[in-house]
């Protein structure tokens, strides 16, 4: 009976034993809960749907608001904008804007304050696509996204200025190259202001490529080399819409704008090679 019991004590593993240093180690070390969503859970599609509808109207509903504050004050922007942007050294009086319909400057006003709501509505959207995805993000990608908020609305400002200072001037100074041999320049308030807030409004939006390109791939959506890779589609893509969304018959706008949105698309591509990410 003794040797039978040393010979089934012996066939034991030491890890088999209740004391174990292995049971011991697990115990004084549990294992640590993996990177994960937190709060991820199956919903049905009409929830989601739902969801995003309420928050669409969130960001609606901040840009009436914001275009509601800005109104009485639109008619001071479009005087800083007009005198600023047209070229008066070179045109003189016939610089000065015609309104060609009884509403032409309550429609501009109208759009300028609209254009207001649009700048300042863009950190709310990026935050509610933020929440609206916040269940399936692990919580590295909710740190990214949060900071984007107010990375949206600096570079909408850069976007703006960028038209203001830049844009804007070259496009009008070729203007009045370009016809200048053929017709008297007359500047109707609709139409110019039409092209003034669609260019500022248009590079507001324009700026925010480096911000999605760093998000798409710090989430793992994309790669810096496979947007490498397919990089004339992307100015194809980039000349097309801006030939769309750009109102001027001429094309410069939209060239000076697809220039602005390869150099924005190549230069966050080279930031992110320079720097290993």
């Amino acid at each position: 009976m003794a040797d039978e019991s040393e010979a089934t004590a012996s066939n034991l593993s030491p890890t088999e034993d209740t004391g174990g240093p292995r049971e011991t180690e697990a115990l004084n070390n549990p294992p640590t809960a993996p990177d994960e969503p937190l709060e991820d859970e199956e919903m049905p599609l009409a929830d989601h749907i739902e969801e995003m509808i309420k928050r669409l109207a969130v960001v609606i509903v901040i840009a009436g608001g914001v275009t509601a504050i800005a109104l009485p004050f639109s008619e001071q922007v479009i005087n800083f904008l007009w005198y600023n942007i047209m070229p008066f050294e070179q045109l003189g009086e016939q610089a000065r804007p015609r309104l060609y319909h009884p509403l032409a400057l309550v429609l501009t006003r109208l759009k300028v304050a609209s254009l207001a709501g649009v700048i300042l509505a863009l950190p709310v959207f990026v935050y509610q696509t933020y929440l609206f995805m916040r269940p399936g993000l692990y919580p590295h990608e909710r740190r990214y996204y949060l900071s984007a908020v107010p990375t949206s609305l600096v570079l909408a400002f850069v976007g703006v200025s960028f038209a203001y200072f830049l844009v804007l001037p070259a496009v009008f100074t070729y203007f009045i190259t370009y016809t200048e041999d053929a017709a008297a320049l007359a500047f109707g308030l609709t139409k110019t202001f039409n092209l003034i807030l669609m260019l500022m409004g248009y590079l507001a939006v324009v700026f925010q490529i480096p911000l999605f390109i760093m998000l798409a791939i710090m989430m793992g959506l994309t790669t810096r080399q496979w947007l490498a890779d397919r990089r004339l589609l992307f100015w194809g893509g980039f000349l097309g819409i801006s030939f769309l969304f750009t109102p001027d018959p001429t094309g410069m706008a939209p060239i000076l704008v697809t220039l602005t949105m390869i150099t924005l698309f190549e230069g966050t591509l080279m930031l992110l090679k320079w720097t290993g990410n």
